[in-house]
């Protein structure tokens, strides 16, 4: 773009220099004049005056042409990124409207897990508490539901995952498998996205689709459509689209489903935080 606009520059400046009189000609012009006006014969003085409204020679411009520069070129690629962008924020406001205020569910906690006592955080801590096994807790995966469940219409929820090397986010049927550990995929009854390694994304689809994001995510949206079979995950802040499971079939109750990972000598121990839509 600079290197454009330089060259442009050039040709204006070159232009104003050809279409500008030569210096020299004018001199001598002027020399003529002054002696002219010595001169006593009338007769002379006319006949030089004749000549001197000859114009001097100039540049012939008929075949010069203005070529525009190449903004025309870079202004329709700024508009365009400007209505891709318009048209993602609408999107992420769109889903934005099905907020639901979303709580983690105790009784479903594994017992390293670590709640909040608002029931808007967890993590995973390295002593395994003494809990009921009751039919709702998870006893092999570190995982947790919410206490809402939903079985038609829309939601929505955010989850802050900053800092964090390891994570699971999505939905889950209730009649999940909560006392063995199994592959996860919607065929088991779970709609999720994961994040492995600190960089490594999986959205699990049967085979998984590993997912190009960088950078990653520091708050990820989570848009379910009951009706419509919808599954959608969302980066927050880049108001973009990361992934959607469609055309799915939901014949149960579905629960928010979160697994902050296992604590990792203290990499991964900053907890998965619900927050408030739109903060």
């Amino acid at each position: 773009m600079k290197k454009t606009m330089e060259a442009e520059l050039k040709r204006v400046q070159q232009f104003a220099v050809d279409v500008t009189l030569d210096p020299d000609a004018l001199k001598k012009r002027s020399s003529e004049v002054k002696q002219l006006s010595q001169d006593e014969d009338p007769l002379h003085l006319l006949q030089s005056c004749s000549s001197l409204k000859a114009a001097p020679p100039t540049k012939t411009w008929t075949e010069v042409r203005v070529h525009p520069p190449y903004y025309e070129e870079t202004m329709a690629k700024a508009v365009a990124l400007f209505e891709q962008n318009k048209k993602k924020i609408l999107e992420m406001k769109r889903v934005q409207r099905f907020a639901v205020d979303v709580t983690l569910d105790p009784d479903s906690a594994h017992p390293n897990l670590i709640l909040s006592d608002d029931g808007k955080q967890v993590k995973h801590g390295d002593v395994r508490q003494n809990l009921p096994d009751n039919p709702e807790r998870f006893s092999k995966c570190v995982n947790v539901l919410g206490q809402q469940s939903f079985c038609s219409g829309r939601f929505y929820f955010e989850v802050q995952v900053k800092g964090k090397t390891k994570w699971d986010l999505g939905v889950a049927r209730e009649s999940i498998k909560r006392k063995e550990f199994k592959p996860l995929s919607p065929k088991k009854g779970y709609w999720i996205v994961i994040l492995r390694n600190g960089n490594e994304y999986l959205a699990l689809a049967g085979p998984p689709v590993r997912l190009h994001l960088h950078p990653g995510p520091q708050k990820v949206g989570v848009f379910v459509d009951y009706d419509q079979g919808l599954v959608s995950f969302y980066d927050v802040d880049a108001a973009a689209l990361i992934y959607s499971f469609t055309g799915c079939c939901f014949k149960e109750k579905l629960y928010p489903y979160f697994g902050p990972g296992l604590n990792d000598g203290g990499k991964n121990s900053a907890p998965l935080i619900i927050c408030p839509v739109g903060c």
